[in-house]
């Protein structure tokens, strides 16, 4: 499965587990425009980071992502 697959599944899955209603994941929708909450981000990133081996936001010079796409190529540039 590539980066970007497991993202949007993640997404998908949470928002499912939260009753929340997801939009379409462009990759210009802000993060703050999903409808997920802290809490789901936080399962999020720690499923991603068991799933692919990797949690970008270790490293120092790693700045928060503001869209969708600008989180995925997060994962994207790290799982390299």
């Amino acid at each position: 499965m590539n980066v970007r697959s497991a993202v949007v599944d993640e997404f998908t899955r949470v928002a499912q587990e939260h009753l929340k209603e997801l939009p379409a994941l462009t990759d210009d929708i802000p993060l703050l425009e999903t409808g997920l909450d802290s809490l789901c981000f936080a399962i999020i990133v720690t499923r991603l980071e068991d799933s692919l081996g990797v949690d970008p936001f270790e490293a120092d010079d790693s700045l928060f992502p503001i869209t969708f796409g600008e989180f995925v190529r997060l994962y994207e540039t790290v799982a390299k």
